[in-house]
């Protein structure tokens, strides 16, 4: 059995992935951003298992950093990472929005911070090996503006959101390289269109479908071997937008990821 950390597990498709994991004979490391949101849901997922509470608000990227390190003192068995957190594209009328670090808000909570708890807790993965790492993306992917990574202009909440989806989708195929041989998988999948959760109905869209639809696809990449460097509509091994695998984009990605996390 496994030791899973799930971001943003209080609500949604990472509340329903805690109780399935945890159900299954997994430990659960349950992140949520909300302390008493958090301990309730570890006080149920204790009814059914072994679980343990990581706080973090996304939005920082210190506080992405300690809770890499914190998980990764606190529980050196941990073998899987799923990156589920995420922000939607905001309520109808909102604007372009800023994190704690003044990055536009959907790829501080949606990419760069990912990457950064990914990049943490590298050691702990490789130790553990076999391992796994999968990134919730998403089917909505706009290629980056390199020349205004910050979506200083012209700012839309829908492509923020699919422009910070690409950029994790073309940087798992990225990293996937990097670890090629080390026994750490990662991969990237779309769980479902427009499931039933708080970000979706905030953006103002009619969900189409339930939590328990997305969650099969990712429960799979966490709990199965089926090879790295993969994007997967659901369960289907599927194609990311075309552009993110190609090599130049990966580059710039990654020059300027490091640039913006150097800050």
């Amino acid at each position: 059995m496994s030791t899973i950390l799930i971001t943003g597990a209080t609500s949604g498709l990472g509340r329903h992935l805690a109780f399935e994991l945890v159900r299954s004979g997994h430990v659960v490391l349950a992140h949520g951003r909300d302390p008493g949101r958090t301990e309730r849901l570890v006080e149920e997922l204790r009814t059914e298992g072994d679980a343990e509470a990581f706080l973090a608000d996304l939005a920082s990227l210190a506080e992405v950093r300690e809770l890499g390190a914190q998980v990764a003192d606190a529980r050196p068995d941990l073998d899987v990472l799923i990156n589920n957190a995420g922000v939607g594209v905001g309520a109808p009328g909102t604007g372009r929005e800023v994190s704690a670090d003044g990055h536009e808000l959907r790829l501080a909570v949606n990419y760069l911070a990912p990457v950064i708890l990914t990049r943490t807790l590298l050691p702990v993965l490789r130790a553990n090996a076999p391992a796994r790492i999968v990134n919730v993306g998403s089917v909505g992917q706009d290629p980056v503006d390199f020349d205004d990574i910050e979506f200083r202009r012209g700012y839309d909440g829908f492509a923020a959101y699919r422009r910070a989806k690409f950029a994790l989708a073309a940087h798992t195929f990225t990293l996937a390289e990097e670890l090629a041989g080390t026994r750490v998988a990662v991969n990237v999948l779309h769980p479902a269109t427009f499931m039933d959760t708080a970000m979706v109905r905030e953006g103002g869209v009619t969900p189409w479908n339930t939590v328990a639809d997305g969650a099969p696809g990712v429960l799979a990449l966490a709990t199965q071997d089926v090879g790295t460097g993969g994007y997967f509509d659901g369960t289907s091994p599927a194609r990311a937008h075309e552009e993110t695998y190609d090599s130049e984009v990966q580059k710039r990605l990654k020059a300027v990821t490091d640039q913006l996390l150097a800050l």
